[in-house]
């Protein structure tokens, strides 16, 4: 019996020798080749600037110990996402305000606006496999009159941007395009993830996307953020190898920061995928349409993602919901199916369903449509080497499986 995993990274020659290279160099940290890869992705995704970080998490909570979020802050985060999203405000001593979601999982624009405070501070949409969120929706009720009357700088930068700061949660979305442009530039900020799993990886790693607006200088504080991801150092292990000149050892700290920064070893990685970018993209694309066409048939089965938006996803995940399932049933189909050697998974557990969130008094019944999707919802494995072959016999037992249980 085949073996079938849910995800596999995607590892090729080139990719092999770019890191055997790096290795080579003598410079494995932050140096000349996390620089290339932070160009890299200005030229191929139109980005204004970015900076690639140690993991999503240290990246986007830079972002808001940056914009000054602190204790009594509320941050607005859709309930179907991963922890770190909410998790980066616990870090921060704000509050989590949780907002249901619509039938693809992103964030329900229309239930924000009776959940904005004068203390509401930050929203974090969330791209939820690849698919954007609206962001002109989002945009349109925050420059509102009414939301920018409740808003309350308490510091310089609040103060100079006169609204709620918008945080878009890119893990998934890398290369997914919205209104004609890539996705990551419509957000003030946009964090990218380069984890393992991720259609982008350098095994652990994450990128933050500059496009806040003037009066804001994106280069500017693309070099706070630099500087305060690194202890708040002033030069940096490569600067002082490189120098030629006297004192070329001596450094400042400016700040009390942190050490997030990116290895060259592990950009390596990232490079050489991203230099592939448009061949692999259509490749998961295909593999998408595959899945489609063998399961659209199936009267019981409904995709996450319409088949006419797969061109503007990442299609990071699919994601299917199973009609007149529920919980216990979807469970018995996804151990079933790990069984048969196929490996699935669920994207991704409501946060109130989680006892750290439990703790904390969130109640998944506040929130219908998420628990509703939760209860039917998996996620078919998916990457860059799974054949065709592969996708018609997953389908096939998919779709066997679930008659089994009784649907």
């Amino acid at each position: 019996m085949k073996k079938i995993p849910f995800t596999k990274p995607y590892i090729d020659d080139k990719i092999v020798s770019k890191v055997v290279n790096t290795l080579n160099s003598g410079w494995l940290t932050t140096g000349p080749v996390v620089n290339e890869l932070e160009n890299l992705l200005c030229s191929t995704f139109n980005i204004k600037k970015s900076l690639c970080l140690n993991s999503w998490t240290s990246a986007a909570e830079t972002v808001l110990k940056w914009f000054g979020v602190k204790e009594n802050d509320e941050v607005i985060v859709p309930v179907i996402t991963y922890s770190a999203t909410a998790n980066i405000v616990l870090h921060c001593n704000a509050r989590v305000i949780m907002i249901d979601v619509n039938d693809n999982m992103n964030i329900n624009v229309n239930k924000i606006k009776d959940l904005i405070t004068e203390n509401t501070k930050v929203i974090i949409p969330v791209d939820i496999g690849g698919v954007p969120c609206d962001y002109d929706s989002i945009y349109n009720l925050i420059s509102s009159y009414e939301v920018k009357k409740l808003f309350k700088p308490s510091n310089e930068i609040q103060n100079k941007l006169g609204r709620i700061l918008i945080l878009s949660d890119a893990a998934h979305s890398l290369g997914s395009i919205y209104s004609d442009n890539f996705s990551c530039n419509f957000a003030d900020l946009t964090v990218f993830s380069f984890h393992a799993v991720k259609n982008i990886t350098s095994a652990e790693g994450g990128a933050i996307c500059f496009n806040l607006p003037l009066p804001f200088d994106n280069n500017e504080i693309y070099n706070y953020f630099k500087l305060y991801t690194l202890h708040g150092q002033t030069k940096t292990a490569f600067d002082k190898y490189n120098s030629s000149k006297y004192n070329y050892w001596d450094y400042d700290i400016i700040c009390a920061g942190y050490k997030y920064n990116m290895p060259d070893i592990l950009a390596s990685i990232a490079l050489e995928q991203i230099k592939q970018f448009d061949k692999l993209m259509i490749i998961r694309k295909n593999i998408y349409k595959r899945y489609y066409n063998n399961l659209k048939k199936y009267k019981n089965i409904v995709f996450i993602l319409d088949y006419n938006l797969i061109n503007n996803s990442s299609c990071h995940l699919f994601c299917i919901r199973v009609n007149n399932i529920d919980i216990k049933k979807r469970d018995e189909i996804l151990n079933k199916m790990f069984a048969l050697n196929i490996s699935m998974n669920v994207h991704f557990k409501p946060l109130p369903l989680l006892t750290l969130y439990k703790n904390l008094n969130y109640n998944i019944t506040n929130y219908p449509k998420a628990l509703s999707i939760y209860n039917n919802v998996m996620s078919l494995p998916l990457y860059y080497e799974l054949s065709y072959e592969d996708v018609d016999y997953i389908c096939e037992n998919l779709i066997k499986t679930i008659e089994s249980v009784g649907n």
